[in-house]
């Protein structure tokens, strides 16, 4: 029998397909009921493109469904998985190559609706490949798209290392995205929109590119793979930027530095553009963490000391390290695993904060969500990852650290501003959809940090009864109303 954990992040090996030109859109496709249904209580749609529509497609995850689904119970949790689990290579594949004149593998993977390669959202795609991910130099293996995705992501670090999101690789033909919400984006440093399809400079961006180095490294030990194109280049790039945001709104005598990355935009949302004309609500001198503009939902910060995104670099910046160890990048191995150590200090030491226990004189110590070093904080979770919910999960600290089941307990709980309850679902949500609308992904991480069966089931059966019978993970749902949610996968 295999655990939830496995299901969730099981993955196995990939063969392009070229894809007809009579191919339906899976925006529109994915909003439509498909033959045949679960037959459940739900009875919820198949999901999946036809075959010939499907970007990738490979005999390994259809094995791997049969098999898995087999073992499942109850067949709207069967069908959830048969259609979301392959998601990933049915729809969002959208090209693999190489770089121009090259042996360099490149793989463009575009985050659902949007055709775009986000760092952070890239990542996490390929997360979901990790338990089968093994050493080949097979251009349809995993290790492949692994590659793929660290040499493009390279090449987007050293062309834009403050921004979050970007363009087809100009090798693949595909034209650049219109992105209208950043067309009167001002924005400094400056970019291309041919290269860069939004600037948000957002930490856990930068800590993603480290994480799916890691992932690879330590799967396959191919070591060679990082001195041979761009890797050393783009790590260097990665810690300029963090040393260079680590500078405070103040110099010591009282005037206002110099910020190396500014950013407005015209719109009627708050999240969406920063306070100060571009430079974001003071940050204090001396704290040793990293600013961050924006959080990983692309809402910007209230305070950009943002804890969970240092804790993501912190402990993606300590595991890659090893791999400069390996290519005998010393020097850089040293800064690395330096920055890791010093983090994880100042995160104690301005992360953690007390507040007043509501049955008794006592304070208890939590995670802030964000500090400013001059003791504001913002106490709450965002349903994105990284989160403070999710910080087990990405490996900064196992479950039963003290502060974190403190803190794990007031996120889960009416005082968390962002834990949206209904008799739909019941989980934490953000800004980015605003209150009301509660988040299936923390509803997920919710499983993977929790070891209590009835927590666990009780979060799968909203997962699973709320599609409105599409029978896809959407973005957000009305706690409230099953039928109002945004994004459908």
């Amino acid at each position: 029998m295999f655990s939830i954990q496995t299901l969730l992040l099981l993955a196995v090996g990939i063969i392009p397909l070229v894809l007809s030109q009579d191919c339906p859109d899976y925006s529109v496709y994915s909003t439509q009921y498909h033959a045949p249904f679960s037959g459940g209580v739900y009875n919820i749609s198949s999901q999946r493109p036809p075959v010939e529509c499907r970007a990738f497609i490979s005999q390994g995850v259809e094995d791997a469904i049969a098999q898995l689904s087999a073992t499942i119970a109850d067949p709207d949790l069967a069908q959830l998985f048969t259609n979301t689990y392959p998601n990933t290579l049915d729809t969002a594949i959208k090209w693999k190559g190489h770089a121009n004149g090259t042996d360099e593998e490149l793989t463009f993977v575009i985050t659902g609706d949007i055709n775009a390669m986000w760092l952070r959202d890239s990542a996490n795609q390929m997360q979901s490949y990790l338990p089968l991910l093994n050493a080949s130099s097979a251009n349809d293996s995993v290790a492949s798209l692994y590659r793929g995705v660290i040499n493009l992501q390279s090449r987007y670090l050293l062309t834009s290392p403050y921004c979050n999101s970007f363009q087809p690789p100009v090798e693949s033909n595909i034209p650049p995205a219109e992105n209208s919400a950043a067309s009167d984006d001002t924005v400094t440093p400056t970019y291309s929109n041919q290269s860069v399809f939004e600037c948000k400079y957002e930490l856990d961006s930068l800590a993603a590119f480290l994480e799916v180095s890691s992932n690879y490294y330590n799967a396959t030990q191919n070591a060679a793979f990082f001195a041979k194109y761009q890797w050393v280049n783009a790590v260097n790039a990665v810690l300029d930027v963090a040393n260079a945001m680590m500078t405070s709104t103040y110099a010591a005598n009282g005037s206002v530095n110099t910020s190396p990355y500014t950013f407005q935009r015209l719109n009627t949302r708050a999240s969406e553009t920063t306070e100060n004309d571009g430079l974001g609500n003071p940050t204090q001198n001396g704290t040793g963490l990293i600013r961050s503009y924006f959080r990983p939902s692309d809402d910007s910060t209230i305070f950009q000391l943002f804890i969970p995104a240092n804790m993501m670099f912190s402990r993606y910046l300590a595991s890659a390290s090893l791999i400069a160890v390996a290519i005998n990048e010393t020097d850089l191995a040293t800064k690395m695993s330096g920055l890791a150590s010093s983090l994880r200090t100042a995160i104690d030491t301005y992360g953690i904060v007390s507040l007043p226990s509501a049955n008794s004189s006592l304070t208890s110590q939590i995670y802030a969500y964000e500090v400013d070093g001059y003791g504001s904080r913002n106490i709450m979770d965002d349903a994105n990852i990284p989160s403070l919910l999710a910080a087990p999960f990405f490996g900064y600290f196992d479950t039963n650290d003290e502060v974190y089941q403190a803190t794990r307990t007031l996120l889960l709980s009416a005082n968390n501003p962002y834990l949206m309850r209904g008799p739909v679902i019941n989980s934490i949500g953000g800004a980015h959809d605003g209150p009301g609308y509660g988040w299936p992904m923390a509803s997920i991480v919710r499983i993977f940090t929790s070891d209590d069966d009835d927590e666990i089931m009780t979060a799968l059966k909203e997962i699973v009864s709320s599609t409105d019978g599409l029978g896809l993970i959407h973005e957000s749902i009305n706690t409230f109303n099953q039928s109002d949610w945004t994004r459908q996968w």
